[in-house]
């Protein structure tokens, strides 16, 4: 349920950007009307994702986008791969066992072709699986893609993945999109890609692939997706129209788009899921080599206070990087501040930044901060400068090379490691060197309980550094219609093009 108060107060702080939202609307609006028209029941469903279409025709250049991961995931299956419960499924690998104390997953192949038509081969499974373990690992450098040891190819139908220590969540983390499975031609499906043409409905044709259907079924209209990568305001658009089915990829920054097109909010859909919302601090900014400094501006930002610019029901602050316990052995605590009502904290942060400007002839403190676009990042800075002017610190908007980015991003499996190592020296964050030694001798770890007790070591390290700013959990919305009665919210944020009707 979305309320009216956070869009008064947007339109009353940035009437110029409501009135740019608006004409995007309107814009959106009028191309969509002239080629208006009845879908049939029973013909392709149309998917508009919020996103480029550079990312559709270059999934993997862009597979961190959704836009790119969809395309990817579509026609290039991993070996295992999400059902929207944020299970995992059978992929191109049709079952496997685990064997060695969890340290090793053999996988048989289900056979299945190329997009050129030739025969997947577990040897040219493993040539791709190494190369997609590097990009993961630069992304994600404490994960359980990390502790890949060797990958081999038994048989031309089976792989073996052995792995340096047992990490439960493996299986998880193979079916991320990133290690989708495919030659430079193409993958082996689920879906066959057709780019469209100009004046063609959609940017891009999903067709099921025969060897994902039973020998006695035939392809039908229904199961083909048009699909459309396009700004969020042209998408609301076309589905306010009746011109699509679903519209996926909804963020924070569209989120008003909602209310100022007025959608029906029985159509809109919130995943349940938990990651990073928050901001990350620069390693090349002087300012931050501070720990007081780094502390003051985080204990400055009132949680409650900012959430309530959106009024979104159940969406949680964050005062922590890592939410839960998971592989703990107990709750990570929450910062020494957080108890601490938010005048209080306040007049220690201005202490701070007082003492901070008098070291330094009185310098004015100012930050830079990198957001997305879209109405809602307008309505988030907004809602920062505020908090931070009250500690006499000013915020700009930046592009790039800010001292403050946002990280909005949806954990992909339940693990400490992957908070942490989000926001760790690898991933370019201020960090804390202690804590990374042990991040780095948590890969090594030859047990569990080894690596629990290094990761427990880790946690308050990065949490008292300081180095994240957590604000809120992630925001990921969607738009269904009733004819995708197969879709449903998912805790991964990811939505499988085949299961969208029952």
């Amino acid at each position: 349920m979305l309320a009216q108060g956070p869009l008064r107060l947007w339109r009353k702080a940035r009437e110029p950007s409501r009135r740019m939202a608006k004409a995007a609307l309107i814009t959106a609006m009028l191309t969509l009307v002239a080629s208006c028209g009845d879908r049939s029941a029973n013909g392709p469903i149309g998917v508009s994702v919020i996103g480029a279409q550079d990312e559709f025709r270059a999934p993997l250049t862009h597979i961190d986008s959704l836009a790119g991961a969809i395309s990817f995931a579509a026609t290039a299956q991993g070996l295992v791969s999400y059902d929207d419960a944020g299970n995992v499924i059978p992929g191109l690998a049709q079952r496997w066992i685990v064997v060695d104390d969890g340290k090793s997953y053999i996988f048989r192949l289900r056979r299945a072709r190329w997009a050129n038509g030739k025969r997947v081969d577990a040897r040219d499974v493993r040539r791709i699986l190494l190369a997609r373990k590097r990009a993961v690992v630069a992304e994600d450098p404490y994960g359980p893609v990390a502790t890949i040891s060797d990958i081999l190819a038994m048989t031309a139908d089976v792989i073996e993945i052995r792995l340096k220590n047992p990490r439960p969540n493996f299986l998880m983390a193979l079916a991320l999109p990133q290690m989708g499975i495919a030659m430079s031609d193409g993958g082996s499906g689920p879906y066959r890609k057709i780019l469209q043409e100009k004046g063609q409905p959609g940017d891009m044709l999903l067709t099921p692939v025969a060897d994902f259907m039973a020998p006695e079924e035939q392809p039908e209209d229904i199961e083909t997706r048009i699909i459309w990568a396009e700004r969020s305001a042209r998408a609301i658009m076309r589905f306010q129209n009746g011109q699509s089915d679903l519209v996926l990829g909804g963020t924070l920054a569209d989120l008003p788009f909602l209310g100022l097109a007025e959608v029906n909010a029985g159509t809109v859909r919130f995943d349940p899921v938990v990651g990073l919302f928050g901001l990350a601090l620069s390693p090349r900014t002087k300012l931050f080599d501070d720990p007081n400094v780094r502390e003051a501006i985080n204990m400055a930002i009132e949680r409650e206070a900012l959430i309530g610019y959106f009024d979104i029901n159940r969406w949680r602050i964050a005062m922590q990087i890592v939410p839960q316990q998971l592989e703990l052995p107990q709750m990570p605590a929450p910062p020494d501040w957080a108890r601490q009502p938010i005048t209080e904290r306040r007049n220690l942060a201005i202490g701070t930044i007082t003492r901070w400007r008098a070291q330094h002839d009185g310098k004015p403190v100012t930050l830079s901060i990198a957001l997305p676009k879209g109405p809602g990042m307008e309505l988030l800075f907004i809602a920062l400068r505020a908090q931070l002017r009250a500690i006499d610190v000013d915020l700009k908007r930046t592009d790039r090379n800010a001292d403050l980015t946002l990280v909005d991003e949806v954990a992909p499996y339940p693990s400490v490691s992957w908070y942490l190592g989000r926001v760790s020296c690898k991933r370019k964050v201020h960090c804390s060197k202690e804590a990374e030694e042990l991040l780095e001798q948590s890969v090594a770890a030859e047990d569990m309980a080894g690596r629990a007790e290094l990761l427990a070591q880790a946690e308050p390290l990065v949490q008292a550094h300081n180095g994240f700013i957590p604000l809120a959990t992630p925001v990921r919305w969607s738009l269904a219609g009733r004819r995708v009665n197969g879709y449903s919210p998912s805790p991964r944020g990811y939505h499988d093009m085949r299961r969208l009707v029952k």
